[in-house]
């Protein structure tokens, strides 16, 4: 396990899952990060991970969007590490708070926890503190970044300049104006003004039996064909009071802070990022993707054309991972071919 032992007083519970099918170890971790509870989801070897100097040593890193729950993207980065010929790990790391709590952890530990760990400065901060306790620094990263895990990415970009990022995939990104996006409009009064009286509601429903849980995630969920079966029993966990009050409250500070697009660190990194809008986005239109466009017309910024929500692990996981598997092969391809050459260096040289 890459850091292991590095925070003394981090405590884990562990749990492995294999699918019967694609047999393929599920590596549930939960620990503790800047003092917060953290889970995180790892696909593949977490032991020994690099034993090959012919093979380049490379994580893929989800940052996932609102709820940051890792349970949402086991399928994706199930389906990445196969389609990725299982040669790479493929981790999601969850936000802070974001997660059920195992029996034993409390939500935070001890009294030395930052302020405002749960908040959207604190996420960052939390994000970077795992990379820099759990990655060594020869590690080159692919980051995947959902909804505002893409704007996490870019500041992780900015205040880690020497990070070895390969690429950045960035879907559906809330980089911008959260707040005047049409669902920000909606949704900046509840989470902004009435969130500590949706608490309310949110609280009863935590009594209610887990039958009952089910069928409400059920009819919710109700419109949508095929829905990810993993998304349905994360849903149903995350119906508990802390989850869903750090979900609100760093809900309502993206409303308030994510405003004006970071031109500059897009600019800077523009030749590591791909851009992936969606044409029926609600929190990030259309006209978002145009501008960007507009500003940047040599980066890789792509318009979905297969109508894939916003929400794409609930439906569309697979479809998603494959895009991105083909998008970074060329990045791949020219890393595996630096590592050859230098594993051919070191011998000719012993």
């Amino acid at each position: 396990m890459l850091g292991a032992g590095r925070e003394r007083q981090s405590r884990e519970v562990m749990s492995t899952e294999a699918e019967p099918e694609e047999q393929v170890l599920v590596h549930k971790e939960f620990t503790y990060i800047n003092g917060a509870v953290t889970q995180v989801l790892k696909c593949g070897p977490w032991k020994d991970l690099w034993k090959n100097e012919r093979a380049p040593k490379v994580l893929f890193l989800v940052i996932p969007g609102n709820p940051g729950i890792v349970g949402y993207y086991q399928t994706f980065i199930q389906t990445l590490y196969f389609g990725l010929n299982q040669k790479y790990p493929v981790w999601v790391v969850s936000h802070a708070g974001h997660c059920k709590l195992p029996s034993g952890m409390e939500m935070a530990e001890g009294k030395d926890v930052p302020d405002d760990v749960f908040g959207l400065r604190g996420q960052i901060q939390h994000k970077l503190s795992f990379l820099k306790k759990n990655v060594p620094k020869d590690v080159k990263l692919v980051l995947i970044g959902h909804s505002v895990g893409c704007y996490i990415i870019l500041e992780i970009m900015k205040y880690a300049p020497g990070l070895e990022v390969l690429r950045s995939v960035l879907l559906f990104p809330t980089i911008e104006h959260i707040a005047q996006s049409p669902n920000g409009k909606m949704m900046t009064p509840l989470l902004c003004q009435l969130r500590y009286v949706l608490y309310v509601p949110v609280y009863l429903m935590t009594f209610l039996p887990a039958r009952v849980k089910n069928y409400l995630v059920h009819l919710a969920l109700r419109g949508h064909k095929h829905v990810d079966e993993t998304v349905l029993i994360t849903a149903v966990d995350m119906i508990n009071m802390d989850c869903i009050a750090n979900v609100m409250y760093l809900g309502s500070e993206e409303m308030r802070m994510i405003t004006e697009r970071n031109s500059a660190i897009i600019r800077q990194h523009l030749k590591k990022l791909t851009f992936y809008y969606g044409t029926g986005d609600r929190w990030c239109p259309v006209q978002f993707y145009e501008e960007m466009k507009m500003e940047f017309p040599d980066g890789d910024i792509r318009l979905c054309e297969k109508g894939i929500p916003h929400a794409f692990v609930s439906t569309f996981p697979k479809e998603v991972a494959e895009m991105v598997i083909d998008w970074v092969q060329d990045d791949l391809a020219r890393l595996q071919m630096e590592t050859e050459h230098l594993a051919e260096s070191r011998v000719q040289n012993v």
